[in-house]
């Protein structure tokens, strides 16, 4: 079943120049909320001294102006990411009056729809687009929703790695490198999806969630405690049904293909050009205000959700998939990463070796079309891991069989063992290997997941969801505060927010359109 990883494994090992595996570069976003002392989002605006959430290219917000999101430059050098994340972190901690920074993904104390508001960006058209957007979201999906967190993956292979990959692949080297790097890339993107479920198993962290949440609906979540719904086996709730989810598919029509580029492009383009009765009663532009960008399926390519997406770095009013068409596929973004409360970053090194050995095991196995059978067993693994992946009887699909999950981990994390080995070769390092072999004692013990030891944690403390993760956030709050920011670095953000603040006031000045004429050609690709 491993058999074409394995070739691959054979055929790395004896190439001289193994610097190749050393240059993948990484990146992460990083979403985290602002909250008050009580764990309440924060209704302050975006703070001015941490720069124009439009322009920066680190700080910004996601969906709310309480939705912190911080992004770090690529590197190939996982102790740097995590440094700049660290770094920048630090920067905001320091900016902020009498806040926290949410630790966990799942948010508390919301007080209804009208309690979270929407980012905002300025006066220009492609801010008043971003707050538009975030608009549409709001009355499709319910402002709540939103405000969960994340942590999403950026990878790519270096490009010297794939000349070397094709000359092993004899068989595929047909069309032109970019096609083959997409086409590569796309194979990756099927494994990610085939084998996902592994990501909120091993590194899960909402198995529990507040009640203010729910906001009152009906649930089928058990009682944790007077504040608290929670599921016995959970990993991951945010990535369960009650969190992101395309669970509207069948309903409005939607279903993203990757079984290619160009089958991608183009599920996603029909989802864009086409109306959609159900969202055409919250309006275009209503009393003066824009409601959505259109009433059509998805108003961008962003409002789908994935676990994982193909990446192309966009130019300026530039459509993604228009970027992927023309330059196709720079790199992937593994987006069902829960925010580590145990760790202040809300990741680790850890995470990211094994993450590195994933995408490499993933982009050699063998990874045929995805089809509509298959797509129900993925969506129906990622479900049963997010609601009860520790039941050690739980099984899932696998090619129409049910497969134990603890004997499909094991296999997996058995393959990947000689790729961890090559990865550390290349470093000089046991870390790779050493994260893996933590990975398999997960895999063999549920009660290793952090969603089991945070449930621990509650039930040893006497604590719900919202004591544990306001203990966490103080704690992170502490880790941050008590530290110092070189006067060098301080100066490095302090500088970049300037700037970033100019920026948006000479978009905001060479503005010429109106937005109406603005959302037209942006549509169009007449921009």
């Amino acid at each position: 079943m491993y058999q074409l990883a394995e070739q691959y494994l054979k055929a790395f090992a004896e190439i001289k120049d193994k610097s190749i595996f050393s240059q993948s570069l990484i990146g992460l976003e990083k979403e985290t909320l602002r909250v008050n002392h009580e764990g309440g989002l924060a209704q302050t605006p975006h703070p001015i001294k941490l720069g124009s959430a439009l322009t920066h290219p680190y700080i910004t917000t996601d969906y709310s102006e309480a939705l912190l999101e911080i992004v770090t430059p690529p590197s190939n050098d996982i102790p740097s990411v995590l440094q700049f994340l660290s770094d920048t972190q630090h920067f905001i901690y320091n900016q902020l009056d009498d806040e926290l920074l949410w630790a966990t993904s799942m948010p508390c104390v919301v007080a209804g729809e009208t309690s979270i508001p929407l980012a905002k960006y300025g006066s220009s058209n492609s801010g008043l687009m971003k707050t538009v957007y975030r608009r549409g979201l709001g009355h499709r999906y319910g402002r709540v929703m939103q405000v969960i967190a994340g942590v999403h993956f950026n990878f790519s292979f270096s490009e010297k790695f794939w000349p070397v990959f094709f000359n092993i692949n004899k068989q595929k080297n047909k069309g032109s490198e970019q096609d083959l790097i997409s086409e590569s890339y796309f194979s990756l993107i099927r494994n990610l999806q085939r084998f996902g479920w592994l990501i909120p198993y091993l590194f899960g962290a909402s198995p529990a969630v507040c009640k203010s949440f729910l906001q009152g609906k009906e649930t089928t979540l058990s009682q944790f405690n007077e504040t608290t719904y929670y599921e016995p086996y959970a990993t991951s709730l945010r990535m369960g049904d009650i969190g992101y989810q395309n669970n509207k598919e069948n309903e409005v029509g939607v279903v993203a293909n990757y079984n290619s580029l160009m089958d991608y492009i183009r599920s996603l383009q029909h989802a864009i050009e086409t109306p959609c009765p159900k969202y055409e009663k919250f309006g275009f532009e209503v009393d003066g205000q824009y409601q959505q960008l259109n009433s059509n399926i998805l108003q961008i390519e962003n409002e789908y959700y994935s676990t994982v997406r193909p990446k192309q770095i966009t130019h300026k009013y530039e459509m993604p998939i228009e970027a992927l068409r023309k330059r196709g596929v720079q790199y992937v973004e593994l987006r069902s990463l829960d925010v580590n409360a145990f760790h202040p970053l809300g990741i680790n090194e850890e995470q990211l070796y094994f993450l590195e050995t994933f995408m490499l095991f993933c982009l050699v196995h063998e990874s045929p079309p995805i089809g509509e059978n298959e797509k129900k067993e993925i969506d129906q693994n990622e479900m049963l891991t997010a609601h009860q992946g520790r039941d050690p009887d739980l099984r899932l699909t696998r090619n129409g069989k049910d497969i134990s999950i603890i004997e499909w981990g094991g296999e997996l994390l058995d393959v990947m063992q000689g790729f961890a080995a090559l990865l550390d070769e290349v470093h000089g390092s046991n870390d790779y290997s050493q994260s893996l072999n933590n990975q398999k004692q997960a895999i063999n013990d549920p009660e290793c997941t952090p969603s089991a030891k945070m449930l621990a944690e509650m039930r040893q403390n006497d604590e719900g969801f919202y004591q544990h993760a306001m203990r966490m956030s103080q704690h992170h709050h502490e880790a941050f505060v008590h530290g110092e920011l070189s006067a060098e670095k301080s100066q490095f953000y302090a500088d970049l927010a300037s700037i970033s603040l100019k920026q948006q006031k000479q978009i905001e000045e060479n503005d010429t359109l109106s937005f109406a004429t603005f959302l037209e050609r942006y549509f169009a690709k007449s921009l």
